[in-house]
């Protein structure tokens, strides 16, 4: 797929503004509203995996096989860093059980013992349980005649959330499957389907968009408000159809920096948190003021990613992308 700068420059800022929400949590400092980076990246997600689709029609299990091996391997790896601290008892709070840590690496929701969160070993790996859980569904889809594929996703999403408002349930599949966070996905195939028709809004109202979705992200986090995904996801959906209005126009162009943040954003992710950790208890240590330890956690974290994109995510892609069976169709033709 040819890249969509603007795209990519959204999943920068949204990794920045999760690296910084840690880190400024971490500090004692505020800032919530860069959680919102989640909402954002399913937003994309969506988007992404509905044009890929369609220019590059492939069968579900392949599809599946794919996403595996693009987001698997070093979400394993963080994971087992993460034991392995928490053997070592560098992480005193994290409870390990078998149970946890096999549903953790099997995208499985399950309560943390050390929390009694929906969350995996690797916390920031909540996300990718319901990443994975569209993958699977979006899979199951390719069986459908195209025109078909979207209107069933939505149905039954839909349906999914009005299940979790009918019914009161603390079984960990059913709150995570049912939450409202998910129709972020669906938001995502719906703009995808758009571009790719060329119904794209005018530069003027996606300017608009792209500057009212920031106001609105900046009002939550200036005024501390409450917000959940049904306030997020329709500031995520205006941001991802105002930045789309900008490519369109011409407005984005390949800049190097931002492009290498947005590529490596996966891995900024997954990897942050451990650097973070380490700059707070060194800054501890040494009694840095917090607005300096904040600055260096986000700079750190964001280091952390990029190295671990340069060292690891990127090895990685180019070493399974040899053999993905769409690739060797691609070098047989």
């Amino acid at each position: 797929m040819k890249t969509i700068h603007g795209i990519q420059y959204l999943r920068a800022l949204a990794a920045l503004g999760v690296v910084l929400f840690h880190a400024a949590e971490r500090t004692g400092h505020h800032f919530a509203i860069g959680a919102a980076g989640v909402d954002v990246f399913f937003v994309i997600s969506g988007f992404i995996m509905w044009v890929i689709s369609d220019r590059r029609p492939v069968a579900p299990l392949s599809f599946l096989k794919e996403r595996l091996r693009r987001i698997a391997p070093i979400y394993w790896l963080a994971t087992v860093v993460m034991i392995g601290g928490g053997v070592a008892g560098l992480f005193p709070n994290l409870v390990l059980t078998a149970e946890h840590i096999l549903a953790s690496l099997m995208f499985i929701p399950a309560r943390s013992p050390s929390s009694g969160e929906i969350w995996p070993v690797l916390v920031q790996g909540w996300t990718l349980n319901f990443e994975l859980f569209f993958y699977v569904v979006f899979a199951a889809s390719l069986i459908l005649p195209r025109h078909r594929r979207l209107p069933m996703m939505a149905a039954l999403f839909l349906v999914l959330v009005l299940l979790g408002l009918a019914i009161d349930t603390e079984n960990p599949l059913l709150l995570t499957y049912t939450r409202p966070v998910i129709l972020e996905f669906v938001a995502g195939m719906i703009v995808a389907e758009f571009w790719l028709r060329g119904r794209v809004v005018g530069s003027r109202l996606g300017i608009v968009l792209f500057l009212g979705a920031l106001a609105g992200f900046a009002a939550l986090a200036v005024l501390r408000l409450p917000f959940d995904e049904k306030i997020l996801g329709p500031l995520a959906v205006m941001l991802v159809v105002g930045t789309l209005a900008l490519e369109a126009d011409g407005r984005f162009q390949k800049w190097a920096l931002p492009t290498l943040l947005g590529d490596a954003s996966y891995s900024i992710y997954l990897w942050h948190t451990f650097a973070i950790s380490v700059v707070v208890k060194g800054a501890a240590m040494m009694g840095l003021d917090s607005v300096l330890t904040l600055l260096c956690a986000l700079a750190a974290g964001t280091l952390a990613g990029v190295a671990a994109y340069l060292m690891l995510e990127r090895p990685l892609i180019r070493r399974t992308r040899s053999r993905l069976p769409l690739n060797r169709v691609r070098q047989a033709s």
